[in-house]
């Protein structure tokens, strides 16, 4: 399991160059648009949306697991708590099919707990 931490960013090639140094890691997934890295220390997915215009910098956070068993855990968990979320099954996003759990906290900001089923 790692977190995630999306980030909308202005000049994404400024953005990859940038973490690429202060992480010591090149992305893992790089589109138009869009790059990732996989950073194994510390463990975090940080995701990058280009968004020239974008007023807020944080897009989302998440966590990232790597068995569907552990998504299933946590819709039920959320459920079981009665917290209001959204469950989707083999989604493609950020260039990969998922199975994902969006939730919302008080104050708005988008959480999602998922697992990459593939690259595409």
């Amino acid at each position: 399991m790692r977190l995630q931490l999306a980030l909308n960013v202005r000049d994404m090639d400024a953005a990859v160059e940038f973490y690429s140094k202060m992480f010591g890691v090149k992305p893992h997934k790089r589109r138009p648009g869009y790059a990732n890295f996989a950073i194994e220390a510390p463990p975090l997915k940080l995701v990058l949306f280009e968004s020239p215009d974008g007023e807020e910098r944080l897009n989302h956070l998440g966590v990232e697991v790597f068995e569907d068993t552990e998504v299933s855990k946590a819709v039920a968990r959320v459920r079981d708590c009665g917290l209001e979320h959204s469950l989707e099954k083999d989604v493609t996003c950020c260039h990969a099919r998922q199975n994902k759990v969006w939730l919302r906290e008080p104050e708005g900001l988008r959480w999602e707990w998922y697992r990459v089923v593939e690259d595409v």
